[in-house]
C-alpha cells in the first residue's frame, strides 16, 4: 500500500522541527569537548552559553536561533520507491509551509525582484532540494537548515593543480582567516574537493550531514581532515571571535575526481549550531532521527 502523502507531510513536518530545535548528539558532544578543554576564560563563558541556550532549545522544542536558515533537503530515493519525484517537492513545499508556521520558522525567503519576503519560507528555488537516485524502494531524506551567517562566508577555490593537497590546505585556512567571527564559531567545516565548481561547492555542504564525532575512515582523508582543523584552531580566532583555542570544532571532506587543468575547492561553513534531521522509509515504516 505504501506511504500517504500525507503521512510523509506530517512526519517532514516532525523532522524539521526536530532539525531546528534540538541539537545532534555528535555536534553537541563536539561543542562539550571544546568547552571542557577551551584554555581562554571568555571563550570558556561563550562556550557555557551555547550550551545553556542548547539545553533551553531542547527542553522547549523552541529554535535553537533566531535565523532557523533556508531549508535543504538530500532526498535519496529507490528507484522502486511509489512515489513521483514531483509529488515528493510538492510535499517538501507543503511542509516547509506548514512547519513555518507550527514550529515557528523565521520567513526567510526574499524575492529580490519583488523586494519581499514569500512568507513562509518557499519561493523559487526554494527549499533547496537535491534528488539522488539509490537503487532499492527505500527513501531517505536530509533536513538540512542552513543560517545566512554561515553562508555568507562559504567559499570557492580554485588552487592550481601543481599545489596539490598543500593548496587544497591553504586556501580552506585561508577561508576561516577571511571568514573570522562572521559565522558564529566555532564552526564546522565542510570540504569538496574535485569535480565542477557547482558539485565542489555541494559536496562540501553535504560534507556536513556526516558525524562530526569522527572523521573519514579513510587514513590520507582523515588526515587532511585533522590538519586543517588544527591549523585553523592555531589562527586563535575562537568562540565568537573573542579569542581562544577553538575555532573549528572538526571539518569533514567530500570529494569528486577532477579536470586535469582544475583542482577545485569548495568551503562551506556551519555554526555552532549544526542543524539536521534524517527522516527514513523503510518496509512502509517511517523513522526520524539525527
Amino acid at each position: 500500500m505504501g506511504i500517504s502523502e500525507s503521512e510523509l507531510r506530517r512526519c517532514l513536518i516532525e523532522a524539521i522541527a526536530l532539525a531546528e530545535t534540538s541539537i545532534p548528539p555528535d555536534v553537541e558532544e563536539m561543542i562539550r569537548k571544546a568547552y571542557e578543554t577551551e584554555e581562554s576564560d571568555v571563550g570558556r563563558t561563550q562556550l557555557r552559553a551555547i550550551l545553556e541556550n542548547i539545553k533551553i532549545a531542547r527542553e522547549n522544542r523552541l529554535p535553537i536561533c533566531q535565523d532557523t536558515g533556508l531549508l535543504g533537503f538530500i532526498v535519496e530515493i529507490g528507484d522502486r520507491f511509489p512515489m513521483r519525484l514531483s509529488r515528493i517537492r510538492k510535499v517538501l513545499e507543503e511542509a516547509v509551509v506548514e512547519a513555518t508556521r507550527a514550529v515557528p520558522l523565521r520567513p526567510n525567503a526574499i524575492d529580490f525582484w519583488a523586494e519581499k519576503n514569500t512568507g513562509n519560507n518557499v519561493g523559487k528555488g526554494i527549499p533547496a532540494i537535491h534528488f539522488e537516485p539509490v537503487e532499492g524502494d527505500g527513501l531517505r531524506i536530509v533536513v538540512f537548515p542552513k543560517g545566512g551567517g554561515s553562508s555568507y562566508v562559504a567559499k570557492l577555490y580554485s588552487v592550481p593543480p601543481a599545489r596539490g593537497l598543500a593548496g587544497v590546505t591553504e586556501a580552506v585556512i585561508r577561508a576561516v582567516y577571511d571568514a573570522g567571527p562572521k559565522p558564529c564559531p566555532p564552526t564546522f567545516l565542510g570540504v569538496g574537493i574535485g569535480g565542477t565548481e557547482d558539485l565542489a561547492v555541494f559536496l562540501a555542504k553535504k560534507a556536513l550531514i556526516n558525524r562530526m564525532n569522527e572523521n573519514s575512515p579513510d587514513e590520507k582523508i582523515r588526515s587532511l581532515e585533522r590538519l586543517i582543523v588544527e591549523k585553523a584552531n592555531a589562527l586563535g580566532i575562537g568562540p565568537m571571535g573573542l579569542g581562544g583555542k577553538w575555532t573549528v570544532l572538526n571539518a569533514r571532506i567530500e570529494w569528486a575526481c577532477r579536470h586535469p587543468a582544475t583542482f577545485l575547492v569548495g568551503v562551506v561553513f556551519n555554526c555552532w549550531a549544526l542543524r539536521r534531521a534524517f527522516l527514513e522509509v523503510r518496509d512502509e515504516e517511517i523513522s526520524i532521527y539525527q
